[in-house]
């Protein structure tokens, strides 16, 4: 099969064949981004936590003064920890999939006023660490004296525990423990490192920062007040939950329950990435609407050239052309059609996350989505010219010979 010919051909028919490649570059351009995009919700929606979620709730009580707050400490504490099935209640600032409660640039360098991240702080009371279930992959657990009171959203001078994405970030390569970081005059020293704990809202940071974060020691007290980290048996924690909202309004009538935010981590989970689940099937309906339109100009396209070609393909017939010979001229005629507006697609398909990365700060695009997306629409397009190229390959040549 010569080339050339079709290239004439096509030549003559240049507005189509323009049209056609345009609709092709489009589809490529919004196939290869949504695919991105829809990998990169659903990755985040199976994110591992870093914590026992199954085992744990948070109760989150609001409308207290903080004068009040050691005295509501020690009734809530001691009040829900009497319920049957409960293995243990703390004092927690936030919790993965809930309310953000710490986020703050740090720095390495706090001459430099450079910040090196943005992370967000997770500030837990005595047993928080025990209940999170976080794994210490290097370095030494926090200690007793660790726990001291909080004078500010986050303990000043505090040892801490980091995950180990924000290590790798902050220091790749090197030994973190030991190391230190600021945040405004704030300090902090590594003295432990968590194999996983991920952000209150992972997806408002992306897939490569969901991991940013620091697990400070403080002790509940007057600004340490009011969120409570439930354990209990995976079997058992709904009842256990249940109980201890019910528990809340008998210890602590003259505070208000936050019944949003208390819930279990699985819920909040559940609530957290549910827009996210919408947004990754909104995309999946563009991306079908998307082909089937392109496959339909495909197939409108090339019936209507089968039209106007009927004499020539009856000559061709005629004088020797096999059915598979035309077959594959009309394939070949769709190849490259689609290989030009799949060209021109990947340099808008960058074009497109460039932007994209500018106002929604999402991660580059990764360059195995455009063979992806080629693969995909050259597909479609020899499926779409499919049934028209054999009504072509099928008219007889007296027929054609004898068409006006």
């Amino acid at each position: 099969m010569q080339i050339r010919p079709i290239l004439a051909a096509l030549s003559r028919h240049r507005l189509a064949t323009l049209l056609i490649g345009l609709e092709i570059a489009f589809a490529c351009a919004v196939l290869c981004n949504a695919c991105f995009l829809i990998y990169n919700r659903v990755q985040l929606m199976h994110i591992y936590s870093g914590v026992d979620d199954a085992s744990l709730a948070v109760v989150k009580l609001a409308g207290f003064e903080q004068s009040q707050a050691v005295d509501l400490n020690a009734r809530v504490l001691a009040g829900l920890r009497t319920i049957p099935g409960m293995q243990s209640v703390s004092v927690v600032n936030a919790v993965p999939f809930g309310e953000h409660a710490g986020t703050a640039g740090i720095t390495t360098d706090p001459a430099s006023g450079k910040a090196n991240a943005v992370v967000d702080f997770y500030v837990g009371g005595p047993g928080s660490l025990q209940a999170f279930g976080l794994r210490l992959i290097a370095g030494q657990t926090l200690q007793p004296e660790d726990y001291r009171p909080l004078n500010s959203f986050v303990p000043e001078d505090a040892s801490v525990l980091i995950s180990h994405a924000l290590a790798e970030h902050l220091w790749p390569g090197a030994d973190p423990l030991g190391k230190e970081f600021w945040t405004g005059k704030l300090h902090f020293r590594v003295v432990g490192i968590v194999a996983n704990l991920v952000r209150p809202d992972p997806a408002g940071s992306g897939v490569a920062a969901a991991e940013w974060t620091v697990f400070a020691p403080a002790q509940p007290g007057p600004k340490f007040a009011g969120v409570y980290l439930l354990r209990a048996d995976p079997q058992v924690l709904p009842r256990v939950l249940r109980d201890a909202r019910a528990a809340v309004a008998k210890i602590a009538p003259e505070v208000v329950l936050d019944q949003e935010s208390s819930r279990s981590l699985s819920e909040l989970r559940e609530l957290r990435f549910r827009q996210d689940r919408a947004m990754a099937g909104m995309l999946v309906g563009v991306i079908l609407a998307l082909l089937l339109v392109t496959a339909l100009g495909i197939v409108g396209l090339a019936s209507f050239w089968v039209q106007q070609r009927r004499k020539q393909i009856g000559i061709r017939r005629a004088i020797g052309a096999r059915r598979r010979d035309i077959l594959s001229y009309f394939q070949v005629e769709n190849f490259l059609i689609v290989s030009g507006g799949i060209g021109l697609g990947m340099v808008l398909a960058f074009g497109l996350n460039l932007m994209l990365m500018r106002f929604y700060e999402l991660p580059r695009l990764p360059l195995i989505y455009l063979p992806i997306g080629a693969l995909v629409l050259w597909s479609l397009g020899q499926l779409a010219v499919l049934g028209p190229a054999m009504r072509a390959a099928a008219v007889p040549p007296v027929v054609a010979t004898r068409a006006a």
